[in-house]
């Protein structure tokens, strides 16, 4: 029987790959910081107490593993660069460290943001889609999760190229799912509280992946030899629509949309007032996702997933219809409870 160690397994990926590993007859450890930690598990997975940044700890709780799946990452944080560093580069760091003392395999929970927030629309320009023979542009010094999540990632394929441990990563653009305390939530208090605008008449498709078909894609990746020190996008499962998903999202809700045509310009000052309004209406408890976000509903996916397709076998599952409606519906019970 295979044996697993994941770190970031209350979160939407990290608990999305145990829940597929538990499926598939895996034996399934997870690094908890704390009890309260570790009592929000999925049932069947062995808490491990220790941390991404003690290397002891790490190492002890890899020992027997086949595969680590280092999913644990700062995502939105208020701090500077080093707040990043500290969590996603030397976490990265201490799990080569862990899976090369067990002599397991790493699947490295890497993201579309290495491409950068505005050159990964350059290969569109061309016609062209954004894969992993993409060049990577240089970063600005304020994109701080974009540089940690690619300092990581370059830091496990040179692991893997220097013979230290057998490597692979992934790379999903925006995950959503059960259990997401990202993205689902900001686009719930947006349909609550905010009309939609709609660029482009809602017809842009979204870079947004289900939590589910990520997981698919990084246990085919940790388990393929053909795997080893490359890179995959997970950022293609199913095309949706901005109408198509606010919609979708609606019915999870119970909520209709209401959507306002408007043009780049007005998109531009409406997000603005928005990101003010939303701000008083619900305490600061949600924000939405910045200036970026005009970009995320106003061009279509720019990303290319041919390549896990094509050596994987990455064939996702759970579509939008479902995937979208169930999100949503679990966010709002979550809300009730």
């Amino acid at each position: 029987m295979s044996v697993a160690l994941i770190t970031g397994a209350t979160g939407l990926v990290g608990s999305h790959i145990a829940e597929l590993l538990l499926e598939q007859g895996w034996t399934v450890r997870a690094l908890a910081r704390s009890d309260a930690s570790a009592q929000g598990l999925l049932p069947g997975i062995e808490a491990i107490m220790g941390d991404v940044l003690d290397e002891a700890s790490f190492r002890r709780a890899a020992t027997g593993c086949h595969v680590v799946f280092h999913a644990a990452a700062n995502i939105i944080t208020h701090g500077g660069w080093d707040a990043y560093r500290v969590t996603n580069v030397e976490g990265a760091r201490n799990a080569i460290a862990a899976a090369e003392g067990a002599k397991a395999r790493l699947l490295h929970v890497s993201s579309v943001a290495v491409y950068g927030s505005a050159s990964r629309y350059d290969a569109a320009k061309r016609g062209e889609k954004t894969d992993e023979r993409t060049l990577l542009a240089p970063l600005s010094e304020r994109a701080y999760y974009a540089r940690s999540k690619r300092d990581s990632e370059a830091m496990v394929l040179d692991a893997h190229r220097q013979g230290r441990v057998w490597a692979t990563a992934i790379r999903p653009d925006v995950v959503y799912g059960k259990r997401d305390r990202q993205f689902v939530p900001r686009m719930a208090a947006l349909l609550r509280y905010m009309p939609i605008p709609l660029l482009n008449s809602g017809r842009s498709t979204l870079a947004i992946v289900h939590a589910a078909n990520v997981a698919q894609g990084a246990v085919l990746a940790a388990t393929s030899d053909r795997a080893g020190g490359n890179v995959y996008n997970l950022a293609n499962d199913f095309d949706v629509t901005v109408r198509q998903f606010f919609e979708l999202a609606g019915r999870g809700l119970g909520r209709r949309p209401f959507f306002v045509p408007m043009p780049m310009w007005l998109a531009r000052r409406a997000l603005q007032t928005a990101k003010s309004g939303l701000r008083l209406l619900t305490g600061g408890r949600f924000n939405l996702i910045g200036n970026s976000a005009i970009d995320f509903i106003a061009e279509d996916n720019p990303f290319s997933s041919e390549r896990a397709k094509r050596e994987l076998g990455w064939a996702p599952t759970v579509a939008p219809t479902a995937g979208v409606v169930d999100a949503f519906r679990w966010f709002g019970d979550s809300q009730r409870v």
